[in-house]
């Protein structure tokens, strides 16, 4: 165990790309748990879309980090100490932590990991813990999808993107991936078995969906919002469904991000619009 701590911690609000300033790297001492709390080192640490939304003061879901206190974010780590029966040393911890090599547990944080059998834990936090369930949730639950039916999923080869487009083709989906390079768009067909892929960096987006989509979108699993959004609303086809997953597009706008302009698909095409954040499938 190390004699020092190091932890990351806010120290302004980021006014449109995160700079040099916005965190800081300290060394400090390692804290001690107290009554009905654990102490863990932590192992694993997932950087998401949303850590740039927690470093914000605007409505969100959760309250954001506080200015000075250390940086939020989902981990996984091994119990040094503990002052709870719920966790006994070198159990391995996961749930909602802080950017530091060492950190406090409770039960309404972190809670034991279950045997992951044959999966290695570090597969089992990066894919189980949040983005599989993402994936799972956000497109099952909330789009119904049908098999023959056309899906469009953005950031396709991302975390979420990734296994969204999988499991709607297991569905019996027809799926088609946005991504950023031509390398990403190889990987999501070649690999995961997409049937087309856009690179949005190269293609007109509207113009190279109408030609993949002939039919139609019936599914669009949204992760940026803006500009790909829009081009989507006017391929959607009656009764299709959007689910909102993320807007990373407009994370690190400085000015008022304008709607959609083709809102009015909702309404002519009778669309399913519905936004979720995974912590509401928490139980």
């Amino acid at each position: 165990m190390s004699e020092v701590n190091h932890v990351w911690r806010l120290r302004k609000r980021p006014i449109g790309d995160i700079t040099d300033d916005v965190l800081s790297y300290e060394q400090e001492a390692i804290p001690e748990p107290a009554d009905g709390e654990c102490l863990f080192r932590l192992n694993y640490l997932s950087l998401d879309p949303t850590n740039r939304i927690w470093m914000s003061d605007m409505d969100q879901y959760m309250p954001p980090v506080v200015l000075d206190e250390p940086m939020r974010g989902l981990v996984c780590g091994t119990v040094i100490k503990s002052k709870n029966a719920l966790y006994k040393e070198g159990d391995i911890v996961s749930g909602l932590g802080v950017w530091a090599d060492y950190q406090i547990g409770s039960p309404e944080t972190v809670n034991p990991m279950p045997d992951t059998g044959p999966v290695s834990v570090m597969d089992a936090f990066a894919t189980l813990a949040l983005v599989g369930p993402t994936a799972y949730f956000g497109l099952l639950d909330i789009t119904n999808p049908q098999p023959g039916e056309t899906v469009v999923v953005s950031t396709a080869a991302g975390a979420v993107g990734s296994i969204v487009g999988q499991i709607a083709k297991i569905h019996g989906c027809r799926v088609v991936g946005i991504a950023g390079s031509d390398e990403k768009c190889d990987w999501i067909k070649n690999d995961l078995g997409f049937d087309a892929a856009i690179n949005y960096k190269r293609d007109e987006v509207d113009v190279a969906l109408a030609e993949v989509c002939p039919e139609g979108i019936d599914i669009y699993f949204d992760n940026v919002g803006g500009e790909i959004l829009d081009a989507c609303l006017k391929l959607m086809n009656l009764k299709g469904r959007i689910s909102t997953c993320g807007l990373i597009s407009q994370y690190n706008a400085t000015e008022p991000v304008a709607g959609p302009r083709n809102y009015s698909a909702i309404l002519m095409q009778r669309l399913k619009v519905e936004g979720f954040i995974i912590l509401d499938y928490a139980d």
